[in-house]
Protein backbone atom coordinates (compact mmCIF):
# COMPACT_ATOMS: atom_id res chain seq x y z
CA UNK A 1 0.00 0.00 0.00
CA UNK A 2 0.76 3.50 -0.57
CA UNK A 3 2.51 5.32 2.58
CA UNK A 4 2.27 9.45 2.84
CA UNK A 5 4.14 11.47 4.48
CA UNK A 6 3.44 14.69 5.57
CA UNK A 7 6.85 17.04 6.68
CA UNK A 8 5.68 20.26 9.09
CA UNK A 9 8.50 22.62 9.54
CA UNK A 10 7.34 24.14 12.29
CA UNK A 11 8.75 27.44 14.43
CA UNK A 12 6.44 28.56 17.38
CA UNK A 13 3.28 26.84 15.71
CA UNK A 14 2.19 24.94 19.39
CA UNK A 15 -1.30 27.23 18.89
CA UNK A 16 -2.06 25.46 15.15
CA UNK A 17 0.21 22.44 15.37
CA UNK A 18 -2.59 20.23 16.57
CA UNK A 19 -5.66 21.07 14.84
CA UNK A 20 -3.38 20.85 11.81
CA UNK A 21 -1.58 16.99 11.99
CA UNK A 22 -5.34 15.66 13.81
CA UNK A 23 -6.88 17.31 10.38
CA UNK A 24 -4.29 15.67 8.11
CA UNK A 25 -4.77 12.59 9.51
CA UNK A 26 -8.68 12.24 10.00
CA UNK A 27 -8.87 13.12 6.16
CA UNK A 28 -6.10 10.66 5.17
CA UNK A 29 -7.75 8.06 2.52
CA UNK A 30 -4.52 6.22 2.50
CA UNK A 31 -1.67 4.88 4.81
CA UNK A 32 -0.68 8.18 6.02
CA UNK A 33 1.87 9.67 8.61
CA UNK A 34 3.12 12.98 10.14
CA UNK A 35 6.70 13.99 10.92
CA UNK A 36 7.44 17.25 12.13
CA UNK A 37 10.63 18.77 11.84
CA UNK A 38 11.06 21.73 15.09
CA UNK A 39 13.53 24.41 14.83
CA UNK A 40 13.88 24.04 18.83
CA UNK A 41 10.66 26.09 18.92
CA UNK A 42 10.82 28.49 22.54
CA UNK A 43 6.93 28.11 22.80
CA UNK A 44 6.59 24.78 23.33
CA UNK A 45 5.53 23.31 20.04
CA UNK A 46 7.49 20.11 20.37
CA UNK A 47 5.75 19.25 24.02
CA UNK A 48 2.38 20.01 21.83
CA UNK A 49 3.58 17.27 18.85
CA UNK A 50 4.54 14.73 21.70
CA UNK A 51 0.98 14.74 23.55
CA UNK A 52 -0.40 14.28 19.95
CA UNK A 53 1.99 11.33 18.84
CA UNK A 54 1.08 9.68 22.33
CA UNK A 55 -2.60 9.90 21.62
CA UNK A 56 -1.87 8.44 17.54
CA UNK A 57 0.75 6.49 18.25
CA UNK A 58 0.85 2.40 19.01
CA UNK A 59 3.73 0.10 19.67
CA UNK A 60 3.30 -1.20 16.07
CA UNK A 61 2.35 1.92 14.52
CA UNK A 62 4.35 5.18 14.09
CA UNK A 63 1.92 8.05 12.71
CA UNK A 64 3.26 11.14 14.76
CA UNK A 65 6.70 11.58 14.65
CA UNK A 66 9.17 14.57 15.87
CA UNK A 67 12.59 16.16 14.68
CA UNK A 68 13.85 18.24 16.58
CA UNK A 69 16.67 20.78 15.17
CA UNK A 70 19.09 22.29 17.45
CA UNK A 71 21.66 24.73 15.99
CA UNK A 72 20.29 24.48 12.42
CA UNK A 73 17.24 27.14 11.20
CA UNK A 74 15.82 27.61 7.99
CA UNK A 75 12.38 26.53 6.07
CA UNK A 76 14.14 24.68 3.02
CA UNK A 77 16.36 23.16 4.81
CA UNK A 78 13.86 21.80 7.75
CA UNK A 79 11.67 20.45 4.60
CA UNK A 80 14.80 18.52 3.11
CA UNK A 81 15.53 17.21 6.53
CA UNK A 82 12.34 15.63 6.60
CA UNK A 83 11.88 14.54 3.36
CA UNK A 84 15.31 12.72 4.17
CA UNK A 85 13.73 11.18 7.01
CA UNK A 86 10.79 10.48 5.30
CA UNK A 87 12.41 8.62 2.58
CA UNK A 88 14.72 6.72 4.26
CA UNK A 89 13.73 5.78 7.94
CA UNK A 90 10.43 5.80 6.73
CA UNK A 91 10.01 4.22 3.10
CA UNK A 92 7.25 6.99 2.33
CA UNK A 93 6.34 6.51 -1.20
CA UNK A 94 4.80 9.89 -1.52
CA UNK A 95 5.72 13.14 0.80
CA UNK A 96 4.28 15.86 1.17
CA UNK A 97 4.42 19.69 3.05
CA UNK A 98 2.79 22.58 3.44
CA UNK A 99 2.54 25.78 5.86
CA UNK A 100 1.85 24.89 9.38
CA UNK A 101 -0.47 28.27 10.49
CA UNK A 102 -3.66 26.54 8.33
CA UNK A 103 -3.81 28.82 6.39
CA UNK A 104 -3.24 25.61 3.60
CA UNK A 105 -6.49 23.76 4.97
CA UNK A 106 -5.27 20.07 5.71
CA UNK A 107 -8.24 18.13 3.98
CA UNK A 108 -6.82 19.43 0.72
CA UNK A 109 -3.86 17.21 1.28
CA UNK A 110 -5.74 14.37 0.51
CA UNK A 111 -6.15 16.18 -2.85
CA UNK A 112 -3.04 16.00 -3.65
CA UNK A 113 -2.19 12.96 -2.88
CA UNK A 114 -5.37 11.87 -4.95
CA UNK A 115 -3.85 13.52 -8.17
CA UNK A 116 -0.81 11.47 -7.58
CA UNK A 117 -2.20 8.07 -6.98
CA UNK A 118 -5.63 8.23 -8.67
CA UNK A 119 -4.62 10.37 -11.64
CA UNK A 120 -0.79 9.82 -12.40
CA UNK A 121 0.91 12.96 -11.24
CA UNK A 122 4.16 12.97 -10.09
CA UNK A 123 4.31 16.20 -8.67
CA UNK A 124 0.65 18.06 -7.23
CA UNK A 125 1.12 21.32 -6.55
CA UNK A 126 -1.21 23.23 -4.35
CA UNK A 127 -2.50 26.12 -6.82
CA UNK A 128 -3.92 29.71 -5.37
CA UNK A 129 -4.13 31.25 -9.24
CA UNK A 130 -6.16 28.55 -10.84
CA UNK A 131 -9.94 28.21 -11.29
CA UNK A 132 -11.19 27.17 -7.97
CA UNK A 133 -7.92 28.76 -6.29
CA UNK A 134 -7.73 32.08 -4.23
CA UNK A 135 -5.83 33.63 -1.30
CA UNK A 136 -8.18 35.75 1.41
CA UNK A 137 -5.59 35.48 3.95
CA UNK A 138 -3.26 38.24 2.51
CA UNK A 139 -4.02 41.67 1.30
CA UNK A 140 -3.99 43.55 -2.21
CA UNK A 141 -0.25 43.81 -1.80
CA UNK A 142 0.62 40.71 -1.46
CA UNK A 143 -1.68 38.77 -3.36
CA UNK A 144 -0.56 41.42 -6.23
CA UNK A 145 3.17 40.79 -5.22
CA UNK A 146 2.48 37.29 -5.60
CA UNK A 147 0.61 37.34 -8.88
CA UNK A 148 3.02 39.33 -10.63
CA UNK A 149 6.41 37.22 -9.79
CA UNK A 150 4.41 33.95 -10.80
CA UNK A 151 2.89 35.48 -14.04
CA UNK A 152 6.58 35.96 -14.36
CA UNK A 153 7.31 32.99 -13.62
CA UNK A 154 4.85 31.39 -16.42
CA UNK A 155 5.92 33.33 -18.87
CA UNK A 156 9.87 32.58 -18.09
CA UNK A 157 9.48 29.31 -16.76
CA UNK A 158 6.31 27.64 -18.62
CA UNK A 159 2.49 27.17 -17.59
CA UNK A 160 2.98 23.83 -16.49
CA UNK A 161 2.46 25.33 -13.03
CA UNK A 162 1.02 28.78 -12.55
CA UNK A 163 1.08 29.29 -8.63
CA UNK A 164 5.28 28.48 -8.72
CA UNK A 165 5.46 29.78 -4.90
CA UNK A 166 2.97 27.32 -3.65
CA UNK A 167 4.94 25.85 -0.99
CA UNK A 168 1.50 23.31 -0.75
CA UNK A 169 3.45 20.36 -2.35
CA UNK A 170 2.69 16.17 -2.56
CA UNK A 171 5.88 14.74 -4.84
CA UNK A 172 6.54 10.80 -5.36
CA UNK A 173 9.28 9.70 -3.68
CA UNK A 174 11.46 8.92 -6.65
CA UNK A 175 11.43 12.28 -7.68
CA UNK A 176 12.79 13.55 -4.20
CA UNK A 177 15.41 11.33 -4.89
CA UNK A 178 16.13 12.86 -8.26
CA UNK A 179 15.92 16.46 -7.30
CA UNK A 180 16.58 18.08 -3.94
CA UNK A 181 15.73 21.52 -2.35
CA UNK A 182 17.59 24.36 -2.86
CA UNK A 183 17.36 28.05 -1.68
CA UNK A 184 16.87 29.87 1.31
CA UNK A 185 13.16 30.38 1.70
CA UNK A 186 10.35 30.18 -0.96
CA UNK A 187 12.45 30.48 -4.15
CA UNK A 188 13.02 26.69 -3.77
CA UNK A 189 9.79 25.86 -4.41
CA UNK A 190 9.97 27.59 -7.83
CA UNK A 191 13.34 25.95 -8.15
CA UNK A 192 11.48 22.90 -7.63
CA UNK A 193 9.19 22.88 -9.68
CA UNK A 194 10.92 24.37 -12.91
CA UNK A 195 13.39 21.39 -12.63
CA UNK A 196 10.73 19.00 -12.47
CA UNK A 197 9.36 20.45 -15.12
CA UNK A 198 12.35 20.16 -17.80
CA UNK A 199 13.01 16.54 -16.03
CA UNK A 200 9.43 15.86 -17.51
CA UNK A 201 7.95 15.02 -14.68
CA UNK A 202 4.00 15.18 -14.63
CA UNK A 203 2.69 17.83 -12.69
CA UNK A 204 -0.93 18.90 -11.99
CA UNK A 205 -2.55 21.73 -10.37
CA UNK A 206 -5.21 21.25 -7.48
CA UNK A 207 -6.53 24.46 -6.44
CA UNK A 208 -7.15 25.32 -2.77
CA UNK A 209 -8.54 28.89 -0.97
CA UNK A 210 -5.10 29.49 1.21
CA UNK A 211 -7.24 31.33 4.31
CA UNK A 212 -5.78 33.62 7.42
CA UNK A 213 -4.15 31.92 9.98
CA UNK A 214 -5.79 31.89 13.75
CA UNK A 215 -2.84 32.16 15.76
CA UNK A 216 0.67 32.84 16.29
CA UNK A 217 2.53 35.50 13.73
CA UNK A 218 3.04 35.30 9.81
CA UNK A 219 6.74 34.62 8.56
CA UNK A 220 5.47 35.69 4.92
CA UNK A 221 6.16 39.10 5.42
CA UNK A 222 5.38 42.10 8.36
CA UNK A 223 5.60 44.67 5.84
CA UNK A 224 6.12 45.93 1.89
CA UNK A 225 10.18 46.06 2.58
CA UNK A 226 10.25 41.91 3.52
CA UNK A 227 7.98 41.40 0.95
CA UNK A 228 10.20 42.92 -2.07
CA UNK A 229 13.21 41.39 -0.17
CA UNK A 230 11.79 37.92 -0.27
CA UNK A 231 10.17 38.94 -3.69
CA UNK A 232 13.90 39.80 -5.38
CA UNK A 233 14.61 36.70 -3.93
CA UNK A 234 12.01 34.92 -5.77
CA UNK A 235 13.10 36.84 -9.36
CA UNK A 236 16.34 36.41 -9.00
CA UNK A 237 15.62 32.51 -9.42
CA UNK A 238 13.13 32.47 -12.19
CA UNK A 239 16.00 34.69 -14.26
CA UNK A 240 18.37 31.82 -12.99
CA UNK A 241 16.50 29.44 -14.34
CA UNK A 242 15.07 31.17 -17.77
CA UNK A 243 15.51 28.55 -20.71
Amino acid sequence: MTLVCTVLPTYNERDNIAALIEGILTNAVTPHMVLVVDDNSPDGTAEVVRAVASRYNTADVQRVALYVRTGQKGLTSAIQCGIDFALASFGADIVTWMDCDLSMPPADVARLVHAIVEEGADIAVGSRWVEGGDDVAHGFMARSLSRIINGFAVMVLGDSVHDYTSGFIACRAGVLRTLRLRGDYGEYCIDLLARAARCGYALKEVPYVCVPRTAGESKTGVNLWDYLVKGRKYVATIWRLRK
